[in-house]
Parts: C-alpha cells; sequence; structure tokens
C-alpha cells in the first residue's frame, strides 16, 4: 500500500505543478466560492483553514470571509516535538509567519481545544480525494492524526481541483473519511452518495452530486 501512495503522490503532484500559475489562482477562487455557497460553512462559526504550499488550492478568500463575518479561524502549527498539529487562532493575516519545512503557520497563543472544534468546518489540503470521502495527503501523516483525534461532529472538508479527485484510493482502517470534498466544478457529498449507491445497488457507479450547491 506504501508503494502504491509513494506513485500516486509523484503522479498528482507532476499534474498540480503543469497547472500554469494564473490558471490555479482562477481555479482556486471558484473553489473557495463554492465552499463559501454551502450550507457547511453557513452554520459554521470556527473554521480552520490551512496555509496553501505549490499550487494547493489557497485558502485566503475564505479567510478573509470567516474574519469579516465574525467567525473564529484556526490554522495549523506543529507543536514542539514535531509530530502533531496544533490549532491556533488567527485574527489576523499579518499573524502568519514562515514555520516548519517554509509553511506559513500562525504566531498566535490560543490553541483550540478538541472541544473548541467540536463543531467546527475543518477544511484541509491533499493531493488527491476519493468519491468515498477518501484522503491522500502529502505524507507526513499529520492530519491523518488529527482527523483522527477531531470530534465526530466537525466537519471535514478537502480543497482540491476537479482532477484531483479519483474513483477510489488506498485506505487503511483508522483513516477519517472526509465530509465533503469541494472543487471548482461541484461539491460532492461522500457519505450521502454511499448511502444513495447502497440503496440502488443494480445501478453502479457513484454519484457526483452536486454542482457547486448543497443536494
Amino acid at each position: 500500500m506504501a508503494d502504491g501512495k509513494s506513485g500516486l503522490r509523484r503522479i498528482l503532484r507532476e499534474c498540480r505543478t503543469a497547472l500554469a500559475p494564473e490558471r490555479a489562482v482562477a481555479l482556486a477562487l471558484i473553489v473557495q466560492r463554492n465552499l463559501l455557497a454551502t450550507s457547511r460553512y453557513a452554520n459554521a462559526d470556527r473554521i480552520a483553514l490551512y496555509a496553501a504550499v505549490g499550487r494547493e488550492v489557497s485558502t485566503e478568500l475564505i479567510m478573509r470571509d470567516a474574519l469579516g463575518s465574525g467567525r473564529r479561524v484556526y490554522f495549523p502549527r506543529m507543536a514542539p516535538e514535531r509530530v502533531d498539529l496544533q490549532m491556533v487562532r488567527v485574527d489576523d493575516p499579518a499573524e502568519m509567519r514562515p514555520g516548519a519545512h517554509g509553511i506559513p503557520e500562525p504566531s498566535g497563543v490560543e490553541i483550540a481545544s478538541p472541544e473548541d472544534l467540536r463543531r467546527a468546518l475543518i477544511c484541509v489540503p491533499g493531493l488527491a480525494f476519493s468519491l468515498a470521502g477518501g484522503r491522500l495527503g502529502r505524507g507526513g501523516g499529520h492530519y491523518d492524526r488529527f482527523l483522527a483525534g477531531a470530534a465526530k461532529e466537525a466537519a471535514a472538508a478537502g480543497l482540491a481541483y476537479e482532477f484531483q479527485v479519483l474513483d477510489r484510493l488506498p485506505e487503511e482502517p483508522h483513516d477519517r473519511r472526509l465530509g465533503l470534498i469541494v472543487t471548482e466544478s461541484a461539491v460532492l457529498w461522500p457519505a450521502e452518495s454511499r448511502i444513495a449507491a447502497a440503496a440502488r445497488p443494480d445501478q453502479g457507479g457513484t454519484n457526483r452530486c452536486c454542482q457547486t450547491r448543497d443536494c
């Protein structure tokens, strides 16, 4: 399984790197607007984001909207032992500073507890996502551990370009599936798709719903 994941990471990194910078910016804006239009975002008063690296989907528009609407915003910071992620509150973009591996990290002191994020919308990066809600991360396992410890009530959202959504991905028993996946062309609700597929076993395939809005 490790070899399979390594190969997928290489291929998806190459595909993402091949995006022209201006094209990546334009698509990322659409992805973010699609997330802002969902009920999950509308109902969340706490938003956990990530600092995009390379040509990952940016979260800058979401950050501005969340701060402007009075929501609590959190970004990840590596814990001192460099193993786990801490979600730290950010009140201003200027609080972000270069951190581990050059990835911007929050400089604040308010670290979110699991209870603080119990009903949060947690946006996560990834190299690939599956229709079932699986995620292939950067390879460090930091988000895998963080999501495994997050409350079940928290909604995890993957932000991606459409080519990053695959029919299936290698999964391990401890992996937590995402509640929604947002691309420039669709908002996917994996749990609802799995339920629909189970109810119609003769239909086959998996429904990619819904186009830029909630089902």
